[in-house]
């Protein structure tokens, strides 16, 4: 075990810090977390969960004499990490008991689906449960652990909550850390605070990093470099092709060539306006799906798309084809429901991924090419830094540095039907080839816990 042991009285001063800063910060960020709670919806019904309060029902399912596993993801892509390893450890254990818990609304409505997938595949277990994550308060965690009682916690990525940390260590719990990364904004921050977090990273039992570069950085920031295995990413075994929301999604679109402009960000939709405005002369046939990130927007995005001269076929309003009545200028189809990203990529024929032209950080590149689809990016990908080098070393994907080049990349894409076909290939074996990491972190995990 661990033990939280500084000198004393600095010990206690930079937790104290810590606490005061955190408690400050979270009051700030209240009213917005409201309004977001307001717009989004999910949190109301489940708010206890935020200071380890749970509904009686749930209480009642966490009292089992069985210890669980907690495992913990923010949103939408840590939830489908964490599930896949959810899935692996089932494979291997039938009988063991999960606590899932997230962050997010949109992590909520994500793991809902994802369980009940686990579920119909004969996986699931009545033992597990599903919860929001305490707050990083001292009461709040307590009040977590003391109702759930796991007996290992692990928590996905970036998932850095130190009290929470520091409470599951001092209690002698295996903590693990999977697919782990260090942002290139985040790791100046861990390292100079390497006086405060030092203490943090070495609580983990292990630490299963993404990358060489992320194992130096969690090092830099102070963790231990012999609990450190550098795996890969656990999001080559996240995609999965779904066959039937395709042919939904191929009803509602039509046979038409697709351009996707997948999980958009606010300027991307302007730039693939202009873009498709240029292609549709020299491809009359060709239509553009947008699907922004956060379908709270789409009503911005439909603003844009009108503006641009384009009549807009609405997802969310069940519009079809014939909502665009006899324009003269073909539709753009707007996808703003969730759940149908993967079911897009499979029906597009060529696809920009969203967050990397005019945001930083960028969606995940993976999904688009297992899918077997031409896929661009633009140049801020940071965080798929290790995914990324994979990609471009098996030349799976084009990155471009700015809008004439995602133009340049999507009119050569749909100017040479081979040059599509080759490329769609070489992303298709690039993803498959690295597939395996999951299951192998879950062999060695219940290894360690048995």
């Amino acid at each position: 075990m661990v033990a939280f042991r500084g000198n004393g009285r600095d010990a206690h001063v930079k937790w104290f810090l810590y606490n005061g800063l955190f408690a400050v910060a979270y009051l700030a960020m209240l009213p917005s977390f409201l309004l977001r709670m307001k717009r989004r919806g999910g949190y109301r019904a489940r708010m206890g969960d935020r200071f380890g309060r749970y509904p009686a029902d749930i209480a009642v399912r966490l009292s089992t004499p069985q210890s669980p596993i907690w495992l913990h993801a923010v949103s939408v892509g840590e939830v489908q990490v964490a599930v896949q390893l959810m899935r692996a450890l089932r494979e291997r254990d039938r009988t063991v008991r999960f606590v899932f818990s997230t962050t997010s609304s949109t992590g909520w409505k994500t793991a809902e689906r994802e369980l009940a997938r686990l579920a119909a595949d004969g996986l699931g277990n009545d033992g597990d449960v599903l919860v929001y994550n305490p707050l990083d308060f001292n009461g709040c965690v307590r009040r977590a652990l003391d109702r759930i009682h796991p007996r290992a916690v692990i928590l996905t990525e970036t998932e850095i909550w130190p009290n929470f940390i520091r409470a599951v260590r001092r209690r002698g719990i295996p903590l693990y850390l999977v697919n782990a990364r260090i942002s290139d904004h985040s790791a100046p921050r861990y390292r100079a605070l390497r006086w405060f977090f030092g203490e943090v990273f070495r609580a983990f039992t292990k630490v299963y990093a993404q990358s060489d570069l992320d194992a130096r950085r969690l090092v830099d920031a102070g963790a231990d470099r012999t609990r450190i295995a550098v795996t890969g990413s656990f999001k080559f075994d996240v995609a999965h092709r779904n066959p039937a929301k395709e042919r939904e999604l191929a009803d509602w679109v039509g046979a038409s060539p697709i351009l996707l402009g997948g999980s958009t960000w606010p300027g991307e939709d302007e730039v693939l306006l202009g873009l498709y405005a240029d292609l549709v002369k020299a491809h009359p046939e060709v239509v553009l799906v947008i699907a922004p990130r956060h379908f709270e927007k789409a009503d911005a995005v439909e603003a844009n798309i009108r503006r641009a001269g384009f009549p807009c076929i609405r997802r969310s309003r069940g519009d079809r084809m014939d909502a665009a009545g006899e324009a003269s200028t073909p539709p753009v189809f707007l996808c703003d429901t969730t759940g149908e990203m993967m079911g897009l990529f499979g029906i597009a024929t060529v696809v920009f991924v969203g967050k990397s032209l005019c945001a930083h950080g960028s969606q995940n590149m993976i999904e688009p090419c297992l899918c077997g689809k031409p896929t661009v990016v633009g140049p801020y990908t940071e965080n798929f830094r290790p995914v990324m080098s994979d990609l471009l070393a098996a030349d799976a994907l084009v990155q471009v540095p700015d809008a004439a080049g995602l133009k340049r990349a999507v009119f050569r894409f749909f100017d040479d039907p081979a040059a599509r076909a080759a490329q769609g290939a070489r992303a298709t074996a690039a993803v498959t080839r690295r597939c395996g990491v999951v299951g192998r972190c879950a062999d060695e995990l219940l290894e360690a816990l048995r």
